[in-house]
């Protein structure tokens, strides 16, 4: 088993105010830590990867195929792979949360 620990580790701002941590990768999946300050906004984006997510706490706006949807602490979601999604932090709280991708996203372009 494979464990990390996030509690002393800084995340990387992918986007102005969006910060993102990667967790481990297995061989079918990976773990992604989001931080999203109030205001911000992760652009429109796709990648291949099947994304399931759960939000811990605040509340995201996702954008996808001229819809709004809200995804509020305690709710989680699943976006497949190549599907166009943006997300707002709409609300004054911080949100934070987690993704799973599959396959694996070991090498997202933010990390560079």
């Amino acid at each position: 088993m494979d464990t990390e620990s996030h509690a002393d580790a800084d995340g990387v701002e992918a986007v102005p105010d969006v910060f993102l941590q990667q967790g481990p990768a297995g061989e079918e999946t990976s773990v992604q830590q989001f931080e999203i300050e109030p205001g911000a906004t992760v652009p429109e984006h796709s990648h291949p990867h099947e994304q399931a997510g759960y939000v811990a706490s605040g509340e995201l706006t996702f954008l996808v195929d001229g819809e709004e949807i809200v995804v509020a602490a305690g709710d989680s979601y699943v976006l497949p792979g190549e599907e166009p999604h943006a997300a707002e932090n709409r609300g004054d709280e911080r949100v934070v949360g987690v993704d799973v991708f599959a396959p694996p996203r070991t090498d997202p372009d933010w990390a560079e």
